[in-house]
Parts: C-alpha cells; structure tokens; sequence
C-alpha cells in the first residue's frame, strides 16, 4: 500500500473507527418501503440527529407530486416521504454532491423485515447493503474529512431522497439544483460483492398508454365495437420488436376487459424502455409514439400517452471516466482493486450524470441480492468503503479537481 501523510493517515482511521454496523442495524430495523410514509419519517428524524454532528444547515424537504395511472385510468398524486439535505461550506473552491437513498423496496407488510446473521461479517436485513449501509459509509468519511485540515477547501451537499426505489419522481428536481456548478458527485448505491463498480448505464423510462375504445355485445354486434385490449395487444406486439443492441423494451401489464360477452372498451398498457445512448432514448420516443399512432389509426381507438424516461442514460465520458481513475487510484493505495463495468440498472446516478457532473454512483459498501429476501452486507466492507471516500474527498480537495 502506498505511504500516505499523516494528514490522510488521521483521516483514514477516524473513517474506519466510526460506527457504522451500529448505526446500520438502527436504521434497517425500521421499515422504510417508498410508500410507508410513517416509517420513511422516522428514518428521516435518525438520519438528521446522526448528521448533526456536521457542520451546516439540515433540513427535510417537501417532495414534489407524483402522477400515476391506477388500473381504472385514474390519475392519481401518490404522496411520498420528506428528502434530507444538508449543506456545508457553499463558498468553498471545491463542491462535492454526496447522495443516497431512504427508501427500501419493502412495504411495510412485506415478510421481509428483520436482520440476521448468515454467517461471521454477512448481515442479511432489508436495506443493509442499498442503501442503510451506504448512508453509513456518507457519515463516516464526512466525518473524517471535517477532522481534516483539507475540511476548508471543499464544501458539499448531501442528499438522501425518499423515493429512489420509484424512479425518483418526488426529488428529481432537488438533485438537478442540487447537482449544478459540482465539482463531482458520489452516490452510494452498493458495489457488488466482489468490488466492481457500475460503470455506464442505460436510461429508463416508464410509460402508460391509455387505450379507449368502444364497448358493444360480443355476439349481438360486436362490429360495432372497437376493442382495447386487442388494440393494446397490438401495442404491446410492436413495440416489444423495437428491441435493439441499443434498446431494451419491457411490456409489463396489461390492465383492461372484463365480461365475455362485452367489448372491452379500455386497456392500459405498462411498459418500460431503456436505451443505451440520448440518441436512442430520443429514437424509441420517437418510435413508442409512432406505434400509438398506428394502432390508433388501424383499430379506431384513442390513446393517451402517461410518463416518460425518468432517468437519462449515463455514458462513461472523459470526466466520468477521470474521477473513476481518481477511485481506482485511490483503491489502489489502500490495498483495494477496484474494477468497473456496465450495467442494466439505473439509480440516481442517471439523473447526475445529465446535468453534466461526473459521478460514480456505487461507493456504498460491498453487498448482493438486493431488492429480494437474500440481501446481505458484507460488513467488513463498511470501513473499507468509508476510507476510499475519505481518501477521494481529499485527493479531489488537494488537486481542487478530480
């Protein structure tokens, strides 16, 4: 390993020496499902006492109305958690953006709801490794940079949002304010066991296509009708064959019909796309709205088109790929290999990314089987991961860029 200062060594240790186990099984023990806005609150009042011991501003902020279409065509405002955000030093020379998430995957009546030990240092609880472990990790490293006489030189915002595991919709418009004029960005989704980063990512993008048609007897006239499950069948047929290398597409649902012997005059179609580059996000939005033209056209129906790409697709550019560089170098002074690839998954990353910032966005701890009953954290990793932040932090404030 490489010879660090005595500054870096202080830093290093206090990084590691913080609690973060503890502060983990606190927080996964409570259930924080994106829609249990009673548990989501609660999280959120332990998250501000533990960052209290920062210096700056905390507060909760509002999230913005969330839009959905419900399985009768009603659009509806879901209601989700408050964000925390807490800002440090927004005069300094060096800003950093440090993001994380709130919300797990488990509603509050899911079975999955208590932690446990799998074996010696695997600690399997829901919300471990994405992201209780990771906002453990933010702490610590911010706490060892504030013991640092490098502290001056960089200020930062850190925003833990409510509602990434829903795509976003409630804090996209904080983490755009929040991102502007950064000198770089870490979010703390968790690595994979092994260590690998996410690399590049696509894009997604979440739709509902309303279909209305015309009701009529199925055997008296069913002419007369003009049927909306068959016309979102259709849809549904069509844009499943603008697969592409670029351009994954997923149609996930229909809702609609109803008696035998009735026309189904109303059909939703749910489906995600995810394109690899902005010219294949602008291609298949392109193409979605073509193919509901043509199938308004040919089965006499109308349709209404709801949502939209949500997450813009991360291309591993220079700058990107600059402060990947600094992390690995970073790892490799601390004994750590760190490797990146590409991956199907988007997070909050996607929506950095697009505003220009570069962002590595799994410098969480080390941990798999996320989004399932298996989730585990690999608990040796907390201190690990903590001094590769602290350790990035510094480097970026001593270079004054990344």
């Amino acid at each position: 390993m490489t010879q660090f200062t005595a500054i870096e060594n202080a830093a290093l240790e206090r990084a590691a020496d913080a609690p973060m186990l503890r502060q983990v099984e606190q927080w996964a023990a409570i259930n924080s499902g994106t829609g249990n806005l009673a548990g989501l609150k609660t999280v959120a009042g332990e998250l501000a006492d533990a960052f209290s011991v920062l210096p700056g501003a905390i507060r909760l902020v509002a999230p913005d109305p969330v839009e959905s279409v419900d399985a009768a065509g009603n659009i509806k405002t879901a209601q989700r958690g408050d964000h925390l955000h807490l800002r440090v030093r927004p005069e300094a020379p060096v800003q950093l953006l440090l993001t994380g998430h709130m919300d797990t995957v488990f509603a509050a009546d899911h079975p999955f709801q208590t932690l446990r030990w799998l074996e010696d240092g695997v600690l399997n609880g829901p919300g471990t490794a994405d992201m209780k472990g990771g906002i453990s990790v933010i702490l610590a490293a911010l706490t060892a940079l504030e013991a640092s006489p490098l502290a001056p030189r960089v200020g930062y915002d850190v925003m833990i949002n409510s509602d990434e595991e829903t795509g976003s919709h409630a804090s996209a418009a904080l983490i755009a304010e929040l991102a502007k004029g950064k000198t770089a960005a870490l979010t703390y989704e968790p690595a994979l066991p092994d260590g690998t980063l996410a690399g590049a990512r696509p894009g997604s993008g979440n739709f509902s296509v309303l279909i209305h048609g015309r009701s009529a007897h199925a055997g008296r006239n069913p002419e007369e009708g003009r049927n909306a499950l068959v016309a979102a069948a259709d849809l549904a047929l069509r844009l499943n064959a603008l697969k592409a290398p670029e351009l994954k597409v997923n149609p996930a649902r229909i809702d609609g019909g109803g008696p035998n012997n009735v026309v189904p005059d109303q059909a939703i179609l749910r489906v995600n796309m995810r394109p690899a580059t902005p010219e294949a996000m602008a291609a298949a939005e392109a193409a979605l709205r073509d193919a509901i033209a043509a199938v308004s056209r040919e089965h006499d129906v109308h349709c209404h088109l709801h949502g939209g790409f949500n997450r813009p697709p991360k291309p591993l550019d220079a700058a990107a790929s600059r402060l990947f560089t600094l992390v690995r170098d970073c790892g490799a002074a601390l004994g750590i290999d760190i490797a990146w690839k590409a991956t199907g998954g988007v997070c909050d990353g996607n929506n950095i990314a697009a505003c220009g910032i570069p962002v590595v966005d799994t410098m969480g701890p080390r941990g798999g089987a996320i989004h399932s009953s298996d989730e585990f954290l690999i608990v040796d990793s907390l201190a690990e991961r903590a001094r590769l932040s602290a350790l990035t932090m510094m480097r970026i404030a001593e270079r004054g860029t990344v």
